[in-house]
């Protein structure tokens, strides 16, 4: 059964954030996962985050053991350092659930 995350971001620097989605992406397919939606928010009428929201997605793994061992790999972890953290200033989980 597969494992999916309903994911909110608060994006700071597009370019930045695109490089790490690009080299992340064959990281994640090798694990069997992908990107089932990807919105970019103008406008968020109510949250319970910290922290503004201008993107949200929906990313799917194989199972949630796919999801952990993706999240862990060290090669995953070096792109986040790389990519994701200085382009992305808040991120919130909204929902974990099996499909």
């Amino acid at each position: 059964m597969a494992y999916e995350l309903l994911v909110a971001l608060h994006v700071t620097d597009d370019a930045g954030y695109q490089r790490y989605r690009d080299a992340m992406a064959p990281l994640l397919a090798a694990r069997g996962g992908g990107f089932r939606y990807d919105f970019a928010v103008a406008k968020t009428l109510q949250s319970a985050s910290d922290h503004p929201i201008n993107r949200v997605f929906a990313i799917w793994f194989a199972s949630k053991a796919e999801k952990e061992a993706f999240y862990a790999d060290p090669a995953y972890l070096a792109i986040k350092a790389k990519h994701f953290a200085p382009s992305v200033a808040g991120r919130t989980v909204i929902a974990a659930y099996e499909r």
